[in-house]
C-alpha cells in the first residue's frame, strides 16, 4: 500500500522518479511535543480578550502565522477582522503564556529520526510556521548540528504562512533550490499538510494530536502515520519503495 502511494504521488505529478536530496520538517508536533502547550497558550489567551475557542481548534490551525489564526477568530467571533494593535497585544500574551508553560519536550524518535536522515547524508530543513524565538533558539541545543541556520523557514521568513504554499516552496529553495520530487515533507497539521501538497511535495503526517487520522488523509497528506517511532521504522523501507516506484 505505501508503495503505491508513491507511485500513485509519480503519476499525478508527471514525475519519472524520485531523486530525493532533502526531508523538510515541521517543528511544532513533529521535533517537539509542544502543540499542548500552544493550545492552553491560545485558549487563556483568547479567554482573557473575550473571544470564544476550545484548546482542540487551535490544532487545526497549527502552521498558520499568529497573525492569521487572531484574524480568523476574530472574525468569526465578532464578525470583523483584528487590528494591527489587538494581533501585537494577542500575539505577545500569547507567547508570554506559552513561553512560561513549554517544558520543551521533544515528540519520541523525533531526534533518533532526524538524525538518521541528516546521517543518510539527506539535508534537513525546519519549515515552521512558528515565530516563538524560544523554541527556534533550541534547536541547536536539542538537535545539534542537524539544522542549519540558513536551512530554516519560520513565521518571520514569509508574507503568507501555511496553508500557503510559499512556506514549503522556500524550503526548497533553501534546501538546494530542490524540485518537489526532490524532498519530503514531515507534517502533523492539516494546514501544513495542505501547504506542502500545494507546493507539490510527498507528504506524510505523523498524526501527534488528538484528530482523527481522517482529517490529515483529507488535507491531502500521502501517508498517515500514529507516531515519529513508526516514521522512523519505516523510513528504509520507504526510500526502498522511493527507489522501486518507476
Amino acid at each position: 500500500m505505501m508503495k503505491t502511494a508513491f507511485k500513485d504521488y509519480l503519476k499525478k505529478h508527471n514525475y519519472t522518479s524520485f531523486d530525493l536530496k532533502a526531508v523538510l520538517f515541521d517543528m511544532d508536533g513533529v521535533l517537539y511535543d509542544s502543540m499542548k502547550w500552544h493550545a492552553k497558550s491560545w485558549k487563556e489567551t483568547m479567554d482573557e480578550f473575550g473571544i470564544p475557542s476550545t484548546p482542540e481548534e487551535f490544532y487545526l490551525y497549527e502552521g498558520m502565522i499568529g497573525n492569521s489564526t487572531i484574524n480568523h477568530l476574530m472574525k468569526r467571533e465578532k464578525g470583523r477582522d483584528a487590528t494591527p494593535e489587538e494581533k501585537e497585544t494577542i500575539y505577545k500574551r500569547k507567547t508570554e503564556l506559552f513561553t512560561e508553560y513549554n517544558d520543551g519536550s521533544l515528540i519520541p524518535f523525533a531526534y533518533d529520526f532526524v538524525k538518521k536522515v541528516h546521517d543518510e547524508g539527506f539535508t534537513c530543513v525546519l519549515v515552521t510556521g512558528s515565530g516563538q524565538p524560544t523554541l527556534i533558539n533550541k534547536l541547536e541545543h536539542n538537535f545539534p548540528g542537524l539544522f542549519a541556520k540558513d536551512k530554516m523557514v519560520t513565521a518571520f521568513d514569509v508574507k503568507h504562512g501555511k496553508p500557503h504554499p510559499e512556506p514549503y516552496f522556500m524550503g526548497l529553495e533553501k534546501g538546494g533550490n530542490l524540485r518537489p520530487n526532490q524532498a519530503v515533507v514531515i507534517e502533523n497539521a492539516p494546514r501544513g499538510v495542505e501547504a506542502a501538497v500545494a507546493a507539490g511535495i510527498f507528504t506524510i503526517a505523523v498524526n501527534t494530536g488528538p484528530m482523527d487520522d481522517k482529517v490529515l488523509q483529507d488535507a491531502g497528506a500521502n501517508i498517515v502515520l500514529p507516531s515519529m517511532a513508526a516514521l522512523y521504522e519505516n523510513w528504509d523501507s520507504f526510500t526502498q519503495d522511493m527507489n522501486e516506484s518507476y
